[in-house]
């Protein structure tokens, strides 16, 4: 095990790399561990609002991320304080993430249903990190044979190749497969031969007028949608906590 730790992660340089995802995600477990327990009035922690404004923390995570990352570009990739670096800006990239949804909302939905988007971010961000760990490269370079890649000309189409890829996998509405398809361009390529969303941009340009072909990704949209976001749900809410029940409407049963 020391000898494989030595080999594939110290001497390439991706000690940092995994001390800043280890500290990632340990910052996002415990910040929901809190949060969730303030949210039950169970043990000491609080919100902090000094002055009445509630300070998310997201704000200490943004000056974390900013200290660790302009800190670990100064430092280089070798030494104790590449390593500490790489922790301070894993925690503040925790912290940020964590309240990614309030950033792309700009509105406190944290434990509404929009606020599921910071999980499932957190969670990407985590799987792309440790394939860059396993050895995986963007838009799948690491697959050249070292004669290819010292063809600049073969290097140069498989960035283009594998981008293209991406780029389709996105314009038709599947962005965690062209996130991840940056990475394992196979993904992709899944993403870019099969049908788009009935929402996406692809869908509104291409199938227009081919109802057959509209029809067709409404109905393995649907199947999609039953199959996974029961199960997605789930999933989020274990590591995330379930969000706030919407109010119901008014009615005649239920008063104003």
């Amino acid at each position: 095990m020391g000898h494989w730790f030595q080999q594939n992660i110290v001497e390439p340089g991706k000690l940092p790399l995994l001390l800043a995802l280890s500290a990632f995600v340990l910052t996002f477990a415990v910040t929901r561990m809190i949060t969730r327990m303030i949210r039950a009035g169970k043990g000491p922690f609080r919100n902090v609002t000094p002055g009445g404004v509630h300070v998310h923390h997201v704000v200490p995570g943004v000056v974390l991320s900013v200290v660790g990352g302009f800190g670990a570009v100064a430092s280089g990739q070798q030494g104790v304080a590449a390593g500490i670096l790489a922790v301070v800006f894993g925690v503040g990239a925790g912290l940020v993430l964590d309240e990614f949804a309030l950033i792309l909302h700009l509105d406190d939905v944290y434990w509404t249903e929009e606020g599921r988007q910071s999980v499932e971010v957190v969670v990407l961000t985590a799987s792309l990190v440790l394939l860059v760990l396993a050895g995986f490269s963007p838009l799948g370079v690491d697959e050249l044979t070292g004669e290819q890649q010292q063809n600049r000309l073969g290097v140069t189409l498989t960035y283009v190749f594998n981008f293209g890829l991406v780029l389709i996998s996105l314009f038709k509405g599947k962005a965690r497969m062209a996130v991840l398809g940056t990475l394992v361009p196979f993904v992709a390529l899944i993403g870019a031969v099969r049908l788009a969303r009935p929402a996406s941009l692809w869908a509104r340009r291409f199938y227009r007028r081919r109802h057959r072909a509209r029809a067709r990704a409404v109905l393995r949209a649907y199947h999609h949608d039953v199959r996974w976001v029961g199960p997605r749900r789930r999933f989020q809410d274990l590591i995330g906590g379930a969000p706030d029940r919407a109010p119901l409407p008014p009615g005649p049963d239920r008063g104003p």
